[in-house]
């Protein structure tokens, strides 16, 4: 049985704290929503806000290949005016070839919160579906509370969701819309309803419970045919049913089909294009798409993957559109050095344990003191190439002064002092800067434009700073991880100090010669050899 994938992500997706869509943002998700191979698009509540009325008039221009645009409102708050309410003629003004409308199946809601009758509830569910009807839309009707209405009175909800099918609605989509059902529950209410009704039966759920995805897979083994959810379970409160790990679960596990959804490999770009668009940082740890998703960290776990990666892995990541990694750390082992060594094209000889003795406890002793290389392989690269004799650095930082000084009738300023070595020659640099990390950023890159123009190429865009052993107060050590770009790569580097400038000039440092060392081809002479790294 192929699946019906609805998505509301313009629409109840935006009900979301912290999430904003603009007219234009919403233009571009809907398009790559029914470039992946999304059936439905649930747009917006065209009655309830100006932006919404603006995105279906545009939409209307946008050349979908698969999607179907529905627009979403509620059933008429008056019986005696169902012709005239302001809430359907704005869903048929949407002029969307889909309307999904809602309407109360619990009792209370309709008794208490409408104050009124049953009779009264449920014509006006089917009076207003079979307005809709009648003006030629296909109608999916959202019975509102459906899963805690039926355990509180189900010939009610049986009833009102008769209403609607009678009406002429072509889907019954149940709404968890609390988020508090259990799995089994939903099991069993779908069958129920499915013994019910003639019209396929679609789940929206909701994440109160973290099980929006179980009740959603849960309601299609049921027997449901459309599963509604956002993308990455953006949602009002804890969220909406995240379709990112539906899809694959129902299509990787189940063997479900969709009609339109082909390349799963998507999956990932797909995500991470959503969290940009609504400028909120990817979730890492997100299943199936997250940068960690697929990270193996401990020896003996990588010692295993590198034979078969079934053997902690559900799924090959590829199939989403990610990827294996590696991560090097205190609890490495050879097995992740050879890894992380393989992934950024570095031979490693076989037969030298001294090599691979000296790597892992070097790297061990380093994340005792703060380090950590999970996203600064930059500096871990160096570390790499460094004890195999093929880096050396650029320049050497000789001396180091900062200068900061304020006061009500000083200027503020910070300023940067820098000797450095490079080549056979030392530079004498001072730089201002908006703040002290800018201003060495800015007298480093000074001192060193001149023998390495290309280093003009690159910028700092991102900048951390953690700090360790918090009891400590301010005498605690501070991690700082730097990540840069040249505009078309970016790559991560750390420094860990006591001192949050020579924290941050360590970084500074790695990131400059990390990219000095691959500009040059990765074989351009350099100044000053380092020690090699300690035995033990």
């Amino acid at each position: 049985m192929k699946i019906e994938l609805y998505d509301t992500t313009l629409r109840d997706g935006t009900q979301g704290e912290h999430i904003n869509l603009s007219v234009q943002d919403k233009l571009l998700i809907a398009e790559r929503l029914d470039e992946f191979g999304v059936d439905y698009i649930e747009g917006g509540w065209p009655s309830s806000n100006p932006k919404d009325e603006e995105f279906f008039v545009k939409a209307r221009k946008l050349d979908l290949k698969h999607a179907r645009m529905a627009s979403f409102g509620s059933t008429a708050r008056s019986v005696s005016n169902i012709g005239g309410d302001p809430n359907l003629l704005g869903l048929l003004g949407s002029e969307t070839p889909v309307i999904t409308i809602f309407g109360k199946t619990w009792k209370a809601h309709s008794s208490k919160g409408l104050g009124i009758s049953d009779e009264e509830n449920e014509e006006l569910i089917h009076r207003s579906v079979q307005l809709l009807v009648a003006e030629g839309r296909e109608v999916f009707f959202d019975a509102e509370h459906f899963f805690d209405g039926w355990k509180d009175n189900a010939e009610f909800a049986e009833r009102m969701i008769a209403a609607a099918v009678e009406a002429g609605a072509s889907r019954v989509v149940l709404c968890d819309t609390n988020g508090g059902t259990l799995p089994h529950e939903i099991s069993a209410i779908v069958k129920r309803v499915r013994e019910l009704v003639a019209v396929p039966v679609g789940i929206h759920a909701h994440n109160d419970g973290d099980l929006a995805v179980a009740n959603s897979i849960e309601a299609i083994r049921a027997g449901a045919m459309q599963v509604q959810g956002t993308m990455n379970g953006i949602g009002e409160r804890c969220g909406n049913a995240n379709l990112v790990s539906i899809i694959p679960n129902l299509m990787l596990k189940l063997g479900s089909e969709f009609d339109h959804v082909q390349d799963l490999k998507q999956l990932t770009s797909m995500s991470k294009f959503v969290y940009e668009i609504l400028n909120l940082p990817p979730d890492t740890k997100a299943p199936f798409v997250g940068k960690s998703a697929f990270a193996h960290k401990g020896g003996i776990h990588v010692s295993a993957v590198m034979k078969e990666s079934s053997l902690y892995e559900h799924i090959d990541p590829a199939l989403v559109g990610n990827r294996q990694r590696v991560l090097v750390s205190e609890l490495a082992g050879q097995s992740n050095i050879r890894y992380k060594a393989r992934e950024l094209g570095i031979s490693l000889p076989d037969d030298n344990a001294d090599l691979f003795r000296n790597l892992v406890n070097h790297v061990k002793k380093l994340e005792h003191q703060g380090y950590q290389f999970d996203g600064a392989e930059a500096s871990f690269e160096l570390i790499l190439r460094r004890e195999l004799g093929e880096f050396r650095p650029y320049f050497e930082v000789l001396e180091s002064k900062v200068v900061i000084q304020n006061g009500q009738d000083v200027k503020p300023v910070d300023q940067a002092v820098l000797k450095v070595a490079v080549k056979d020659e030392t530079e004498l640099t001072v730089a201002d800067g908006d703040g002290p990390v800018n201003a060495l950023d800015k007298a480093l890159r000074k001192a060193l434009a001149r023998f390495y123009p290309e280093i003009r190429a690159i910028r700092l865009i991102d900048y951390k700073v953690r700090v360790l052993e918090e009891k400590r107060g301010t005498s605690a050590k501070v991690r700082v991880l730097i990540e840069t770009s040249d505009g078309q790569n970016s790559w991560g580097t750390v420094g860990v100090s006591t001192n949050i400038i020579e924290a941050s000039l360590q970084a500074l440092n790695d990131s400059l010669n990390y990219y000095l060392f691959n500009t040059k081809a990765k074989t351009a002479p350099a100044v000053q050899a380092e020690e090699a790294l300690p035995n033990g």
